[in-house]
């Protein structure tokens, strides 16, 4: 199996670190849209995972072999091994990986300390959305949606195309985080850009309206579009992440 360029895992485990985070990338994407922020965690001392999904960084017919639950298990293992070493653990990801964030809160409870979340998706406004459950079973992709970056000369080596049995796969995902959002609880910390054209605005609201935290801080990023984590604002995501982590290490 031939990787896409950077698209390998990331691990890093500090010594004696009490602190772990765990870092998920999004929907046809790969670790390398999330790599910068994976190590910049990591420089501050803390274990990090950034793992590579089911069916991502290869070819785009790999996902349509998979389900949401595949790449599910996978972030569910990658948990499982921060949790077995660190007394926190966080859990940050950008779209489809905020939405697996999202339902690793709701299973998970207070063993995840806090979560943060960059365009996260739990539904799409797509008008070709509600064709999806047939469409999926006759053609097998739709041009992609890839490299929604402001700025210039960045390509975050995801698919160019959208696996639709993946896609539909996402919907199911979405339905099972929407019927059990009342279940987050843990700290959340909310990016969204003011312009995205993969995920609506409505994802964020919708999120922020529904979670049953106490403590949530939602930011709007002004000069990144969707995969903000390789966009302008990608150094102020980590700082503001560093210092969630920080005060809820405490």
């Amino acid at each position: 199996m031939n990787l896409l360029p950077d698209a390998e895992p990331f691990s890093f485990d500090a010594p004696d670190a009490t602190v772990g985070v765990l870092v998920l990338h999004g929907f046809t994407g790969s670790p390398k849209s999330m790599m910068p922020w994976g190590r910049a965690l990591a420089a501050e001392g803390w274990s990090v995972r950034v793992p590579r999904l089911p069916g991502h960084g290869t070819r785009w017919q790999d996902m349509n072999l998979t389900t949401w639950q595949d790449w599910y298990a996978e972030a569910d293992r990658a948990l499982a091994e921060l949790t077995a070493t660190c007394s926190k653990v966080f859990v940050m990801g950008l779209s489809m990986g905020g939405s697996l964030t999202l339902r690793l809160a709701e299973q998970h409870g207070d063993r995840i300390s806090g979560i943060v979340l960059v365009n996260a998706a739990v539904h799409s406004e797509r008008p070709d959305r509600f064709l999806l459950p047939f469409l999926q079973r006759l053609i097998p992709a739709f041009p992609g949606i890839s490299n929604d970056i402001r700025k210039p000369g960045v390509d975050e080596g995801a698919y160019s195309k959208i696996p639709l049995k993946a896609a539909h796969s996402l919907t199911q995902l979405w339905a099972a985080i929407k019927s059990d959002i009342g279940r987050v609880t843990q700290p959340v910390l909310l990016f969204r850009s003011s312009i995205d054209h993969v995920v609506e605005a409505s994802n964020a609201q919708w999120i922020l309206d529904n979670v049953s935290s106490g403590d949530v801080t939602s930011i709007e990023l002004i000069n990144s579009y969707h995969v903000a984590t390789l966009d302008f604002d990608a150094e102020f995501i980590h700082e503001r992440s560093i210092d969630f982590v920080r005060r809820l290490s405490v």
